[in-house]
């Protein structure tokens, strides 16, 4: 069998987040999206198997070929940047975590548009202000929220952001608390924002203190990816 131990791996997870939801007392549901990228299609149909029906990759390439492998009806969501000339490709998604600047958000809405179905996507912020990652900051937001407003093709779920991997423990906590501001900055502009995309392997119990919806791991269930 892949992946062996996978259901017992799902359960503490399952439980450690049970109980930062109850630390945390946002009282909200929370989804594990298992990220299978670096992985084979038997990662997503062992997600699958052992109750995870959201599965998260971050290359379209990749994931299509996936897709085509895995028979068993899970949720795709793509995590990872989306380049302008795959939006196309969004139709196999059911969320993109990734929207990070206003040019992808024209050809997403264009997309969109022209398959008479907005697109759902989150907004990627990038609240570590380091370099390497992708996203709008806080100060970008509300403009770019007012903007979107207008997009029909589109429709914004929440934000995702990633935390810096060498943050302290009160870091995280501001990172995502800041995340979550976001979020109801969102929803003030009118925006469907009920999502939160924040939290992974090594952080997703201070996330979902913060609040995450949907925590996005993969090395803790499938173990260290393949190369």
């Amino acid at each position: 069998m892949a992946f062996p131990g996978l259901a017992e791996r799902v359960a503490q997870v399952r439980a450690r987040i049970d109980a930062a939801v109850a630390r945390g007392g946002h009282g909200q549901h929370v989804t594990i999206v298992a990220v299978t990228k670096t992985h084979g299609p038997d990662a997503a149909t062992a997600a699958y198997a052992a109750g995870l029906h959201d599965v998260g990759e971050n290359k379209v390439q990749e994931a299509i070929k996936k897709m085509a492998a895995v028979e068993v009806p899970v949720r795709w969501h793509l995590i990872g940047h989306l380049q302008r000339n795959k939006v196309k490709a969004l139709d196999q998604f059911v969320l993109l975590h990734s929207l990070d600047s206003p040019r992808l958000a024209d050809a997403v809405c264009a997309f969109g548009l022209e398959r008479g179905r907005a697109v759902d996507a989150l907004l990627e912020l990038n609240l570590s202000g380091e370099g390497t990652k992708g996203g709008y900051t806080m100060s970008e937001l509300l403009p770019e929220a007012e903007r979107l407003g207008a997009l029909s093709g589109i429709r914004i779920r929440g934000v995702m952001t990633m935390a810096s991997f060498t943050a302290t423990e009160a870091q995280l906590h501001r990172t995502f608390a800041e995340a979550r501001e976001a979020r109801a900055a969102l929803v003030g502009v009118g925006h469907p924002a009920e999502e939160l995309s924040m939290g992974m392997s090594n952080d997703y119990e201070i996330a979902v203190e913060e609040g995450a919806t949907l925590v996005r791991i993969g090395t803790t269930l499938f173990g260290a990816r393949d190369k």
